[in-house]
């Protein structure tokens, strides 16, 4: 549930009214309505977090490595960047089940050196004897704005005694009648409203809604702070940074989240940031209409559609569906009363708002399955004018300059989090409002951030070919190690063609040459190619000339060098060749032809090669077992709302060096637990087949849950995977399973002597959670901001390992993606299965040959 508080002197921002370009557009075919009409204007509040952009195009980005794990990432998220997760097909639900398996003793690992860090946490100190009561509170007529419901019950503050009330909910230490009605009067237009106050029961301190309670009153210390509600978060727009050549405002703000944990009940504090424009979507629609009186309509909605929109007058933020051009302000809609009304009518008598372009079309939002069953209209319509933009366009993301002024301000170091947590902290002990609200309830916040006890893995050690070893280090990154050793497991390279550009041929010969070069150092013998020249960079070029490769050949490999970042270009590559004619491929940017570290490409390049023909570079040190690991992700089809991908890859070797992938389109949570189950089905028959036995382990890393959906895949995922391995195996007994859900959007800093943690910091006592069989581990070197860390829960398992041997193990995976010499965030497998499930949902849209099936063509 998400809970808003109104407070007084909300400082109104930004309602920009467009004067100077009062266009009259041109009526055009809209959107069909018969979908749902809009009954009611204003509904909850949709999505949160600015608009997304999609990933930069796999392989031709990458010869610089992975994304780290701190405040780059942490920018990205907040600022919009990286795909739409698959998340929304599970059903969602706020039980907080134990999921710490029965035959766990402890959670608590030894191995390493035991050290103390701080995590950004604070107590709660609660001395509270009293018992709560909840009631549900409702209004007649209906009043959806939360502020005004909230003013309107506080006028019996005397009757109803000391309370928290969250627009729906009200909290109370004092036991009032089963059932009362109190009136009052709405101020805006005078009108009597009736309030409704019912009991829902009562609730001990061990009751978990307790928590909600604190949530709630800790929301309202918010407000008492002036912080000002965007959507979901508090942010402060007395801070904003402005940033004035794009017209832009980074507002800083805090996130807080209280829970029981181990031992204590802690608050989360994060600090975090919103990107605010100045521009309204009218700004927008008029410079679509300027660029282009002809085809603004198109221009407008591929720019809105998909965009996240602050509404000023109620604080809401809305995710933008559609663009109706056969509406306008003056268009009707009929209110819950029966009574017509038009928007111009309805925004002049709710919120005293004039609204002064008659002719802009009407922005259509879609609102939330929970917000449709609240009772809200499944389509709600919103004027331009009245939308304010959030997050960044694809120009400005592209913005070299823009984004490393905006990484200036989010990208905080750990000594600077720090103070920034305390200074947070002592508003909210030193505010007297803040003061006299706790106490009310007899609740403290602690003054200093928690000690938190972890350990230090030791560094691993890297196994490269002929046996040798090397230590990944200290920061976990060996890429210096690689230099003229032989990789692990090597392919040959005989075949294979390069399509280029004429005008490239000479840049591309020398790359060739620099990339036999940097292969043969590693053991990889790479023999020359046949170069096809093309007379353009079009997509058909591409795609009509790797038909004539492939249909007069059988090459091995085909290297495509590409001018730039074009999608729709990248699309058609890899729509040819995982699916059309199936072959591994390889597409590089002519830019890096010429880069000055144009041997250090070459030699990740080489490496990426090596790992598409079925080689490996390196491998880790492993226990002696019939292990199989598994990583599983999904991704949004950004062409089709209804349908998501889901990826998985599993381990086919003891060493843990070659995977059967498999990709599926699923649009229901059934359906994607089907999906899931058959193709680990599939794979399991493959390791058979691979090494004429059964895997005896298999160790499952779940990606892309969101934490309300672990419920679901806890009970129906994990049984119906079960179910099928028991069906395969015949006896349960001799198949030793663990599913561990991965999460990476988590709001945990740890600090170590205000610095951040080194990689394999494995954190597994007081910020984890008592139902839960979980850890967090830090396994990248952040040398930028704040590191992030990775939370682990461990929702069944069978294996009969101790915590410290799935703390290690979920820690080597970290060393086993092949596309950066290092460790990454999170274990390779899930890694693998996000680069195959953005790549399908992303570029090629249907499901790659199965000839493809047991190759790292992905990468």
């Amino acid at each position: 549930m998400y809970v808003f508080f109104f407070f007084k002197n909300i400082k109104k921002l930004f309602v920009c009214v467009c004067l100077k370009y009062s266009t009259i557009y041109p009526k055009v075919k809209g959107i069909d309505k018969s979908a749902g009409r809009a009954t009611q204007r204003l509904g909850p509040k949709g999505d949160g977090g600015p608009g997304h952009k999609e990933e930069s195009i796999p392989e031709a980005m990458e010869v610089s490595g992975e994304t780290s794990g701190g405040d780059a990432a942490a920018l990205s998220s907040q600022l919009g960047r990286g795909a739409m997760r698959g998340r929304r097909m599970i059903p969602s639900t706020p039980e907080n089940i134990q999921t710490r398996p029965e035959n766990l003793i402890t959670k608590q690992g030894n191995t390493g050196s035991n050290v103390m860090l701080q995590a950004n946490y604070f107590k709660l100190l609660a001395t509270t004897d009293w018992c709560l009561y909840q009631y549900r509170v409702d209004f007649a007529p209906e009043e959806d704005r939360t502020a005004v419901r909230k003013g309107l019950l506080k006028l019996h503050r005397e009757i109803l005694g000391a309370y928290v009330f969250d627009g729906t909910v009200m909290y109370s230490s004092r036991r009032l009648q089963d059932k009362m009605e109190i009136w009052s009067r709405r101020t805006s237009d005078e009108h009597k409203i009736r309030i409704t106050i019912r009991l829902v029961g009562e609730m001990e301190k061990v009751d978990q809604r307790y928590l909600q309670f604190f949530n709630i009153i800790m929301r309202k210390c918010l407000a008492l702070l002036n912080l000002q509600l965007v959507g979901r978060d508090y942010f402060d727009a007395h801070s904003k940074v402005e940033v004035r050549d794009f017209r832009l405002e980074l507002w800083p703000g805090y996130l807080t989240s209280i829970r029981q944990h181990e031992k204590s009940i802690l608050m989360c504090a994060e600090i975090i940031h919103k990107v605010m424009r100045q521009q309204t979507l009218l700004d927008i629609l008029n410079d679509c209409y300027k660029q282009d009186k002809l085809d603004y309509k198109t221009s407008f909605e591929n720019q809105v559609i998909g965009l996240v929109v602050l509404t000023d007058y109620n604080n809401n933020t809305y995710r933008i569906s559609d663009v109706d051009f056969d509406s306008s302000p003056d268009s009707t809609f009929q209110l819950r009363t029966g009574e017509k009304i038009s928007y111009r009518e309805y925004y002049r008598n709710k919120y005293q708002i004039s609204i002064t372009n008659a002719s802009q079309p009407m922005l259509v939002t879609r609102l939330k399955p929970r917000e449709r069953r609240a009772g809200q209209a499944e389509l709600v319509y919103l004027v331009p004018e009245l939308c304010r933009a959030t997050g960044l366009t694809d120009a400005m993301r592209d913005n070299f300059h823009l984004m490393r002024t905006l990484a200036e301000y989010t990208r905080v170091s750990p000594a600077a989090r720090i103070d920034k947590l305390m200074v947070f902290n002592r508003r909210l002990r030193g505010n007297p409002s803040i003061v006299r609200e706790l106490d009310e309830w007899n609740l403290h916040l602690d003054e200093k951030l928690v000690d938190v006890p972890a350990r230090f893995l030791q560094p691993e050690k890297i196994v490269l070919g002929s046996g040798r070893t090397v230590s990944a280090g200290q920061f976990a990154d060996w890429t210096r190690e690689l230099h003229n050793k032989p990789l692990y497991n090597i392919a040959r390279l005989t075949n294979w063609v390069v399509i280029c550009m004429g005008r490239m041929r000479r840049d591309v010969e020398r790359f060739i040459q620099t990339l036999k070069e940097s292969a043969s150092g590693m053991g990889f013998r790479i023999d020359n190619p046949r170069l096809w020249d093309i007379v353009d960079d079009r997509s058909n070029t591409y795609s009509d000339t790797l038909e004539r490769v492939m249909s007069t050949s059988n090459p091995e490999l085909i290297f495509c060098v590409v001018s730039n970042n074009r999608a729709d270009r990248y699309s058609a590559i890899k729509k040819k060749c995982t699916h059309d004619r199936p072959v591994a491929s390889q597409v590089f940017l002519a830019k890096n032809l010429t880069n000055k570290g144009i041997r250090s490409i070459a030699t990740k390049v080489a490496i990426q090669l090596n790992c598409k023909l079925g080689g490996a570079p390196w491998s880790v040190e492993l226990p002696p077992i019939n292990l199989m690991v598994v990583g599983y992700d999904v991704c949004h089809d950004p062409a089709d709302k209804s349908r998501d991908f889901g990826a998985m890859v599993a381990s086919l070797d003891r060493s843990l060096t070659r995977y059967y992938s498999a990709v599926a389109a699923h649009t229901t949570g059934e359906e994607l637990s089907d999906e899931f189950g058959e193709s680990l089905e599939k794979a399991v028959l493959c390791y058979r087949q691979v090494n004429k036995i059964l895997p005896s382990h298999i160790v499952i890393y779940r990606d892309g849950v969101g934490e309300g959906q672990v419920p679901y895949v806890y009970k129906h995922e994990v049984d119906d995977i079960k179910a099928k391995l028991n069906k395969l195996y015949g006896d349960p007994s001799t198949i030793k399973l663990a599913f561990v859900i991965v999460t990476k959007r988590i709001n945990t800093r740890l600090f170590y002597n205000q610095n951040n943690p080194p990689p394999g910091t494995v954190v597994d006592d007081i910020v984890t959670n008592p139902l839960r069989y979980d850890f967090f581990i830090v396994s990248q070197s952040v040398r930028q901001g704040t590191v992030t860390p990775c939370a682990y829960n461990v929702i069944a398992d069978s294996t009969g390992w101790k915590a410290d041997q799935m703390q290690r193990m979920t820690y080597k995976l970290c060393h086993m993606y092949y596309n950066w010499s290092g460790t990454v965030r999170v274990p390779a497998p899930c890694q693998y299965a996000h680069k195959l499930a953005f790549l399908v949902a992303q570029f090629v849209r249907r499901p790659p040959s199965a000839r493809m099936q047991s190759l790292l063509y992905y990468l």
